[in-house]
């Protein structure tokens, strides 16, 4: 007897990351004990996600050639910069409106700068590198170690304004990188290391999508209702829209761009780190902490289904262009990339 699981998965748009990622926030959020109670392998596999993208940054990096770097630090600092720059932009105008205290009344009450703020600037890390696995090529991939610099509340605290910003300490910095400089290093010394490890590339990608998933309790979107899911939305569309564009304007096809829109896991322990710096923000960190955990998970069911339909539309423009006899810009794709689902 022969199941086709994979074929099953790759029908769903992001499949391969998305139906692990739902299995996993089920499980998490009707047995969130489950991981203490089996122990041993199983329980180490529930909070196992960092371990996991730290062997999944070092088979990456084995795939990368030296002169690949130039492009990942131009791709990874466009990405970054337009987040930065969007939250920037959003936190001024919601700022002038708003000022540090939520809203009180009406369909927005709850909604704050804050909110907004910490929902935009930081990006879903093992979501964007699972999905540039499967739909982009493996040197935007590698880009996430620049992206890796917006993680914790110090880009939220300078978009702010707070005085006495948390130190954003080196070791964090080159921690982020290590992984994915160890693989560059493996992987252009010997390429039998190279060989050896980029098939684990894509293999990996379920693997995170259950990992991700056991983070994330499905109760934060109910909690957070209508207005929890309206900022999730924004993430994805209207910060989706704006890393896009940035990623087309300097020579990408937009789906890196689309797969950066989303709100990490550890942004919802922002705003209570922002309040525990400034009192004034304190109002505000409670409904900021639920609104933040519902885009969380808004954003990490939607973003895999935006980013495959995107790039299944470059995909078919590509083919169309090649069937038509016009000039189409070579780019490389690696071994490993699973074509996107039908």
């Amino acid at each position: 007897m022969s199941i086709p699981i994979k074929k099953a998965l790759e029908k769903v748009p992001g499949g391969m990351m998305l139906v692990p990622l739902g299995i996993g926030a089920v499980i998490h959020t009707l047995a969130p004990d489950a991981g203490k109670f089996f122990g041993s392998f199983t329980g180490a596999f529930f909070t196992g996600l960092a371990p996991l993208l730290a062997v999944f940054f070092v088979c990456l990096g084995a795939t990368l050639e030296v002169k690949s770097t130039p492009y990942i630090l131009k791709k990874g600092g466009v990405l970054l910069g337009s987040k930065i720059l969007f939250a920037v932009l959003i936190g001024v105008i919601a700022g002038r409106f708003l000022g540090e205290a939520p809203i009180e009344h009406g369909i927005l009450a709850g909604l704050s700068t804050l909110a907004l703020v910490a929902a935009l600037n930081d990006t879903n890390g093992g979501l964007y590198i699972s999905l540039m696995g499967q739909f982009g090529r493996k040197r935007d991939a590698g880009a996430y170690s620049i992206l890796s610099l917006e993680s914790g509340p110090f880009l939220t605290m300078v978009t702010l304004g707070i005085a006495g910003l948390a130190a954003f300490p080196w070791q964090a910095l080159v921690g982020a990188i290590l992984p994915l400089a160890l693989g560059m290093l493996l992987g252009n010394l010997d390429k039998n290391m190279r060989n050896l490890l980029a098939p684990l590339v894509p293999a990996m990608v379920p693997f995170l999508g259950l990992a991700l998933g056991l983070t994330i309790n499905l109760n934060a979107v109910v909690e957070a209702g209508l207005l929890g899911i309206a900022l999730g939305l924004f993430v994805v569309f209207v910060g989706g829209a704006v890393l896009l564009l940035a990623d087309k304007l300097t020579g990408g096809d937009g789906v890196a761009g689309l797969a950066a829109a989303t709100t990490a896991g550890n942004a919802a322990l922002v705003p209570a780190i922002i309040a525990t710096a400034n009192p004034v923000y304190a109002p505000a960190a409670e409904h900021a902490t639920v609104l933040v955990a519902a885009s969380v998970v808004v954003s990490a069911v939607l973003c895999p289904i935006v980013t495959s339909a995107w790039a299944k539309r470059v995909q078919k423009k590509q083919s169309t262009e090649l069937t038509d006899g016009s000039p189409v810009e070579e780019k490389p794709v690696p071994s490993h990339t699973v074509k996107p689902q039908n």
